[in-house]
């Protein structure tokens, strides 16, 4: 059975979260092999700013950090951890972080991506995460936003199907436009464009790994075919769900 332990992705333990860009805060890159979807090479440097950087100077939840900021801690984390821990319990709960995480026009994270990302840095299975987790998040997120900045040809703060598509071919993904398509149709905003906002990029993104890493695990030849019994194929799918 396949096994994806999200909660333990810090400097150290066994390795990457599934679809962490490259250059993660993590030493040691994952490299996903053959046609499965490489994440190599660079996808761009830091972002100019709105709608995809930072919190800007009037964002909503402050950017001044007080105190001292811990060491191996962002500061610019530091500062929005402090102002989104309404209750200063020294954790930030589901509810909290969708508070914290925004898209480019300021929407917040939709719940699915919050729970897919507090599930992967909740080291402690308290659901919750701590300061730490939360920096180390907050440098993933960065990671992903300028990924995301730079398939966002029109600066639009979303991307349509034939951006996703550019994505995932330039991750390593050979996939056909139709699947292109329902993957941008089931994921997007409630819209007839069929667009993209980072939160679901990000989903995309990652199911799409820890669904891949599942399926090599059938596919011995790296064929990309696997034939597989009805019970394997749930556990597959199960296996994959949050």
């Amino acid at each position: 059975m396949a096994s994806f332990p999200y909660g333990s992705n810090y400097p150290g333990s066994s390795g990457p979260a599934p679809g962490a860009p490259p250059g993660s805060y993590l030493s040691r890159q994952h490299q996903a092999g053959g046609q499965y979807g490489p994440h190599s090479g660079q996808y761009g440097g830091p972002p100019p700013g709105s709608p995809y950087g930072g919190p800007q100077p009037s964002a909503p939840y402050g950017t001044s950090a007080a105190g001292d900021v811990p060491a191996g801690v962002d500061p610019e984390a530091y500062s929005w951890f402090q102002s989104v821990d309404a209750d200063q319990s020294g954790y930030i709960s589901l509810k909290e972080l969708k508070q914290a995480l925004v898209n480019g026009n300021w929407s917040t994270f939709n719940d699915d991506t919050c729970h897919l990302l507090l599930t992967m840095f909740d080291k402690n299975k308290l659901g919750k995460i701590d300061l730490y987790g939360f920096s180390a998040l907050w440098g993933f997120l960065q990671q992903w936003r300028n990924m995301f900045q730079q398939f966002d040809r029109d600066r639009s703060g979303t991307i349509n199907p034939q951006e996703l598509q550019h994505a995932l071919s330039q991750m390593g993904y050979n996939l056909s436009p139709q699947f292109v398509q329902f993957l941008a149709t089931r994921y997007a905003q409630k819209t007839a464009q069929s667009t993209i906002q980072l939160d679901s990029f990000i989903q995309i993104c990652t199911q799409l790994q820890s669904t891949t890493d599942a399926f090599k695990e059938k596919d011995t030849n790296r064929s990309g075919n696997a034939r597989i019994s009805y019970e394997d194929f749930l556990i597959l799918a199960i296996s994959c769900m949050l």
